[in-house]
């Protein structure tokens, strides 16, 4: 093979790696700081960025880099990765994983075994450098915003008199749990849910229930003021005069939970949900998701809620 070609394949493998590292690294800037990051030790949040959110893309860059240095051991470790892949989405469709997945990293390890990016200092550069600046770029915004939240640091129940809205949120505990239930389990706690919100009795109470899409949008807040959502229910879209964060009165800052189950039901296997930056999604009822769970509400001039 000619150096001429040996170049050019080994740049196809130089870019191709710095495409999926980029996109890795859009991905883990951006979800870091949307669904982790609630640890208080710093140390967790470090830990889980670079453990979870980050480790795709380092993934990447780091079998780049020693491909450059070393092609055959580049070479090998995108076949073992490629084998990793394999076995870890066995259970997915066999189109996706090996036409999306295991097929490309198989392609890359052959050009990189046989390929010779030059000049070679460029081809570091570019295949660590756009991935770092990815990474920085996408996850400033997010990381400016979650260190700027507001946590008053109060997890009692919360009176909500704003935006057309007068409700009681539920304290923590069985009616707002930090871990994630089915939409039929979250209609069971909150009418077994004890007046003061914080025991499930034996018997169903009715005294607190999940909060309508609308009463949800009205309530969220941004800054330590309400958002002004609007909920059109004719084409189940929302309007927000500021985008809702997560933040106290309405979220736990602190906890994992980032959806919320709502009343409103799509069809008779799903229902909608509210993210906590305001965003509405169907999902199935029977979810469990460890970041899905539900906060309670209820009337603050009525003991016994609408059954």
């Amino acid at each position: 093979m000619s150096e001429r070609w040996r170049n050019r394949i080994g740049w196809l493998a130089v870019l191709s790696s710095t495409a999926i590292a980029g996109l890795w690294a859009f991905w883990g800037g951006i979800e870091n700081f949307h669904e982790g990051w609630y640890h208080a030790p710093l140390w967790r949040n470090i830990g889980m960025m670079f453990g979870q959110y980050l480790m795709p893309a380092l993934l990447f860059i780091g079998m780049s880099a020693t491909a450059l240095r070393l092609p055959r051991v580049g070479g090998l470790l995108h076949v073992a990765a490629a084998v990793f892949v394999a076995w870890f989405f066995r259970g997915a469709t066999v189109v996706v994983v090996y036409g999306f997945l295991v097929t490309p990293l198989l392609l890359m390890a052959a050009a990189y075994a046989f390929g010779r990016p030059r000049p070679r200092r460029w081809a570091y550069r570019i295949a660590i450098g756009v991935p770092l600046l990815v990474m920085i770029a996408s996850a400033a915004e997010p990381a400016w915003r979650v260190a700027h939240r507001v946590d008053d640091g109060l997890r009692g129940e919360r009176r909500i008199t704003q935006n057309g809205i007068d409700l009681l949120w539920a304290p923590a505990g069985p009616g707002w749990p930090d871990d994630g239930v089915s939409w039929h389990e979250a209609r069971r706690r909150c009418a077994h849910l004890s007046l003061d919100g914080t025991r499930l009795e034996d018997t169903a109470r009715h005294y607190w229930r999940l909060p309508g899409i609308d009463e949800a949008v009205r309530s969220m807040q941004r800054a330590g003021y309400n958002s002004g959502g609007r909920w059109q229910a004719n084409d189940n879209t929302v309007r927000y005069e500021r985008t809702p964060d997560k933040e106290t009165p309405l979220w736990n800052p602190r906890g994992k939970v980032i959806y919320w189950w709502t009343a409103n039901e799509v069809d008779s296997a799903n229902a909608w949900i509210i993210v906590y930056d305001g965003k509405i999604w169907p999902r199935p009822k029977r979810a469990y998701w460890g970041y899905l769970g539900f906060r309670a509400v209820r009337s603050p001039d009525s003991t016994v809620a609408a059954r």
